[in-house]
């Protein structure tokens, strides 16, 4: 069977964001309702202690298809001028067996990571949201100003972060959007009061308040990945309505959740379940406008590998990549 390689500029250009909104919504289904078999993750920790590698299996009857995503993280890189993230998905046949292909990993998690909040805004947040409000400058930042603003009819984007000077840089990079008044500021909360807020940082302790938040927001926490850290304080989930992607991943990697759980704050009733039950209509959305929204956004297999097979199926549609006998 034939083996197809893509690299990065080239999975860029077969998986733009609104097409990965839509195969994001398959992945989530495919999440909760069972179709997608996702073993627990191996991550470890390098022997150094300088980064650590992932290992991010998933089998598909309904692909025909399993894989696993591969990467490395180092997090000194980028003051050394390096990517963080380095590695690929691979897919392989589900009836013979044989691999299929190799597929950049880096764009893949950027763009179905963001790509997956535009998703769950879609089904959440207020029609008529207009404000966008970015709480981070790194490549999440980025892609969810492009998320946001492919469901919603966005007319101002508000970015903060630590570094005024990256704010605007960010700013800067995303002026060419016509409609839309991009600017960086330096108070958080005004980030924090828009329609529409998404934390994209590698903050540990809280950097979003439940108290800047204004009726009928929708939020999206996207940065914290431990039990032990979160971006959100106690506040925001107890006024809020909580999604999740993944219920069993949440319990074991949410800060954002587990820490006010810890706190008797809330209970784990308060979630009101995964967003692919949201999308069967198993479990009810937004009640009006005045209600706050939030979904947690931890990352699972099912999107790598469903974004993946979707650029693989336009590859081969279009005749990009390189194929060798394997």
């Amino acid at each position: 069977m034939a083996l197809t390689i893509i690299n990065a500029e080239q999975t860029a250009e077969l998986l733009p964001m609104d097409a990965c909104i839509d195969v994001m919504e398959q992945a989530m289904i495919a999440t909760s309702t069972g179709t997608m078999l996702i073993p627990p993750r191996l991550i470890f920790t390098l022997i150094d202690g300088s980064g650590f590698f992932a290992s991010m299996p998933g089998s598909s009857v309904e692909m025909s298809a399993f894989g696993s995503k591969v990467v490395s993280f180092l997090p000194e890189n980028p003051a050394r001028g390096r990517s963080a993230i380095s590695g690929f998905v691979t897919l392989f046949d589900h009836e013979s067996g044989a691999l299929r292909a190799i597929i950049d990993g880096c764009v893949i998690t950027a763009v179905r990571t963001a790509a997956a909040s535009g998703m769950a805004a879609r089904h959440l947040a207020r029609a008529d949201a207009r404000t966008c409000g970015i709480l981070g400058t790194g490549g999440q930042a980025h892609v969810h100003i492009e998320a946001m603003c492919a469901v919603r009819p966005v007319e101002e984007v508000i970015i903060w972060g630590r570094d005024i000077a990256k704010a605007e840089a960010l700013a800067a990079r995303h002026a060419h959007r016509e409609g839309v008044n991009i600017r960086a500021t330096g108070d958080a909360a005004e980030a924090g009061g828009c329609d529409l807020v998404c934390t994209t940082t590698v903050a540990t302790e809280p950097i979003l308040m439940g108290d800047w938040l204004n009726p009928g927001a929708h939020v999206s926490l996207v940065g914290a990945h431990s039990i032990s850290a979160r971006e959100s304080d106690t506040q925001t989930i107890v006024k809020s309505k909580v999604y999740v992607d993944s219920l069993e991943s949440t319990r074991n990697e949410s800060g954002d959740i587990m820490i006010p759980i810890s706190e008797d704050a809330i209970d784990e009733t308060h979630i009101i379940g995964e967003i692919g039950q949201l999308l069967t209509g198993e479990i009810d959305g937004r009640d009006n406008d005045e209600q706050i929204t939030l979904y947690n956004s931890l990352g699972v297999t099912s999107q790598d590998l469903f974004a993946a097979h979707y650029v693989l199926q336009q590859a081969k549609a279009r005749g990009i990549g390189v194929t060798v006998d394997f």
